[in-house]
């Protein structure tokens, strides 16, 4: 096998084929090189929401290039940032009144972080430990590796990590231990934050847990003064059937990260929202006190503008009616699976819908993976399945017959796995 001179993510090139390339995108498809039109059913790792390259999106796009490259955001702003950062204060939960410019999740995260500790630093309180949920995942920089599930993902940068306090995940039925691990905690009084996904973990197998235990995290949260971060990453922008998972709690983060859909898929841009009092924290004439945090490309104008355009066709396309359809297309779907001994697990929330197949050996390293991959792969379907976690999180354009062509696939290639002819 050559070997590539291109390193490409997630990826065992010792293992893998040469990857084709793809030539052009639309609606729910890609199209490869040979021609052959790919079924996006995983909207490209979870960023396109409306479809590929969206109109209203990819025109304003091209027009902010007539005006705009990348402007300084330490010396200066621009409309495209503002008139997003506004759009965002409108659109999260309540509460959250500020907002920071980056250009991915990870560094989303990274930047809540150093909000939450800077926090209780400007205010001369010594909390300094933050508080994860098991199977979380927030990205694959320091910070978030080290809040993240520890495993074969970062076991050879354990060296660069640092210790955070990890709380169970609420596996049904054992919610009050979770809760209980969390409170004991926080009675320390050395918590600054807790950070989690709220709803859904998404790397971490698309594991789904009740609105009730977000909102008693809330309440643990309030009532000993700590911070509640959310990773809306993956969960924002429509994906659980809400503009922000949040919602299904009725429950303000005091810090939000949202990323991926937030120009509907098509840059890359980031954003963390916080409250007024952590803003105010770092708000002195003592410039110890200055949020250190920024990255080159902190809001640029172009992907700005495109978070813009995003905003609009939320507000005149009808998105949410559209995901509602579409959670109910699945609903449509999903109980052929619920009693076959084949999956284990079968949920949904919104348009996210997972479902387990039960094979001997599971987790991520498994060689299912990588055999599904391929065999959806060969039904022109880009599906990556998370070991033997089978998932579907389509971009909301996706008709009937191309979800059930996906469903199809999956039933079939789980007679393939399993060697049970259908």
């Amino acid at each position: 096998m050559t070997p590539s001179i291109i390193w490409h993510p997630f990826t065992q090139h010792a293992l893998e084929p040469r990857m084709k390339r793809i030539v052009s995108t639309e609606g729910a498809y890609l199209v490869d090189e040979d021609g052959n039109r790919i079924l996006d059913a995983i909207s490209s790792w979870w960023v396109i929401t409306h479809g590929h390259r969206h109109p209203v999106i990819m025109q304003a796009i091209r027009a902010a290039t007539e005006a705009y490259d990348q402007i300084i955001f330490a010396e200066y702003s621009h409309e495209p940032a503002e008139r997003l950062a506004e759009g965002l204060i409108a659109a999260v939960p309540p509460g959250l009144r500020h907002v920071f410019f980056s250009d991915s999740g990870s560094t989303s995260v990274e930047v809540a972080l150093k909000m939450a500790l800077g926090y209780f630093h400007n205010r001369d309180e010594r909390r300094d430990r933050i508080v994860v949920m098991e199977h979380g995942y927030h990205g694959d920089t320091i910070g978030t590796m080290s809040a993240g599930e520890r495993g074969v993902f970062n076991a050879a940068y354990a060296p660069l990590l640092y210790g955070v306090d990890q709380i169970p995940f609420p596996e049904p039925g054992l919610e009050q231990h979770t809760l209980d691990a969390l409170e004991a905690f926080c009675r320390t009084g050395h918590i600054a934050a807790i950070l989690l996904e709220p709803l859904v973990l998404g790397a971490g197998g698309m594991k789904t847990y009740a609105p009730d235990v977000l909102k008693s995290v809330r309440a643990i949260a309030n009532y000993y003064g700590c911070l509640v971060i959310a990773d809306e990453v993956m969960t924002g922008w429509g994906r659980t059937g809400t503009m922000f998972a949040c919602e299904h709690a009725d429950v303000s983060p005091d810090i939000l990260c949202t990323s991926k859909g937030l120009t509907g898929g098509a840059l890359p841009l980031a954003a963390t929202l916080c409250t007024s009092d952590i803003y105010d924290a770092h708000l002195s004439t003592d410039r110890r006190k200055t949020f250190f945090h920024s990255s080159s490309y902190t809001a640029n104008p172009i992907a700005c503008a495109a978070g813009v355009a995003n905003l609009e066709v939320w507000k005149h396309e009808g998105v949410s009616a559209r995901i509602q359809a579409l959670g109910n297309l699945h609903g449509q779907h999903l109980p052929r699976f619920e009693d076959d001994d084949r999956f284990s697990g079968v949920r949904r929330i919104g348009t996210i819908v997972a479902l387990d197949l039960n094979v001997t050996a599971s987790g991520y390293l498994a060689d299912v993976g990588p055999r599904m991959r391929r065999l959806f792969r060969e039904r022109g379907l880009l599906i990556r399945p998370l070991g033997n976690v089978i998932y579907l999180m389509p971009p909301y354009c996706i008709s009937m017959p191309e979800l059930s062509h996906a469903y199809d696939a999956i039933d079939e290639v789980a007679s393939i796995i399993l060697g049970r002819p259908r």
